[in-house]
């Protein structure tokens, strides 16, 4: 099967399709991956340039600064991203397109296309300002390209059960609407001594990350925060208080950082799956998380919720306190990762992929 799939370069996008791309790529599909928001960093291309190198003539990547639909200036960014996509698809000779940004939904091409749900504006302002996002022209343009991409694609995807009834809130779903966890493959370390300390990454710019939960915070271990400070709009990112800053780090060393810690602190206000906890989890860390619906969906019992800054204090200090308490939070928390793998969601999108493409196609692609 043939695969022209989009892709965002600022955030958590990005690496769910490199892992999504990945496992289509070893169940034998070839993939094109089509990027958008701005141009990748050396780490991204690094990414895309070791997937080409494994899987030679079937992986191929096309970055773009074309905007994304969020984006303020998003005025124009459907036109040409539908252009580019257009190209493409003369070029790639696709069996399904796969967006992940809702507005190529409505690509006007004779081809599949299946959406994925990863955030959208109105459950993020509802979960982070408790509010609906005020009118304005930019919201109208959103709404509007976001609303015509969900009721033309073939089929919707979102992470979770919860994240799909978001989004049920704020637009008109199509027919097929289907929940497909996200999923990673990662190797949980060496096996060396890990440092008792607690690490959280993201942007640090976005409040929905919740990175100002630590300006207060009183902890009685060392944390450590790393991730970007750019807005794309160029919005100053908050303090982050007595934590370390490390910077941004490429993907094998956010790996390396899980490897070598002992907690995961999920701060997100606003969090429809969230695959960095799910990476720390598989590397060994245990999971520390704002009590969310979502996050209750992914985690079940295998992590410590907390509620505010002070329960988030409570959590540590027992934690710091009790190895022993520690060691069974990092196993139950690593038994539930295990449930999330790549083999699985590249199985689930497989199947979906497979059914939305006619019979007939379905029969000359075997052939």
């Amino acid at each position: 099967m043939r695969v022209l799939m989009t892709t965002d370069t600022v955030g958590g996008v990005w690496t769910f399709t490199q892992e999504l791309a990945a496992g289509l790529l070893e169940s034998g599909c070839t993939v094109s991956l089509v990027s958008f928001g701005r141009l990748p960093s050396p780490v991204q291309q690094d990414d895309c340039q070791r997937l080409a190198g494994m899987h030679r003539e079937r992986f191929f990547y096309r970055p773009s600064e074309i905007g994304l639909e969020w984006m303020e200036d998003n005025q124009t960014v459907y036109e040409e991203g539908a252009s580019l996509l257009t190209r493409e698809a003369v070029r790639f000779s696709p069996d399904v397109i796969h967006s992940n940004q809702f507005c190529y939904g409505a690509l006007q091409l004779a081809i599949p296309c299946v959406v994925s749900a990863h955030s959208d504006v109105f459950s993020w302002f509802r979960a982070c300002r408790g509010a609906s996002p005020p009118p304005s022209h930019w919201l109208a343009t959103y709404r509007e390209t976001v609303q015509a991409g969900l009721l033309q694609c073939s089929a919707v995807i979102a992470p979770t059960r919860w994240m799909m009834r978001e989004l049920a809130q704020a637009f008109e779903l199509p027919q097929r609407c289907d929940v497909i966890s996200n999923g990673r493959t990662v190797e949980a370390g060496s096996g060396s001594p890990r440092k008792m300390c607690a690490v959280t990454v993201g942007r640090l710019w976005d409040e929905a990350k919740g990175i100002d939960t630590l300006h207060t915070l009183r902890s009685p271990i060392p944390i450590l925060v790393a991730g970007s400070t750019t807005h794309p709009d160029a919005r100053r990112p908050p303090s982050i208080a007595s934590a370390t800053y490390l910077g941004e780090l490429g993907g094998d060393q956010i790996l390396h950082l899980f490897q070598s810690s002992s907690i995961y602190l999920c701060l997100s206000r606003y969090e429809p799956f969230g695959l960095a906890p799910l990476e720390a989890a598989l590397c060994g860390c245990a999971v520390v998380a704002r009590d969310l619906p979502s996050l209750r969906e992914v985690w079940g019992d295998s992590a410590l919720y907390f509620e505010d800054t002070r329960s988030l204090q409570e959590i540590l200090s027992a934690l710091a306190a009790a190895p022993e308490l520690l060691a069974a939070a990092r196993e139950s928390a690593h038994r539930r990762a295990l449930a999330f793998d790549r083999a699985q969601m590249t199985r689930h999108y497989l199947d979906l992929f497979e059914s939305t493409v006619a019979p007939s196609e379905r029969a000359e692609h075997a052939a």
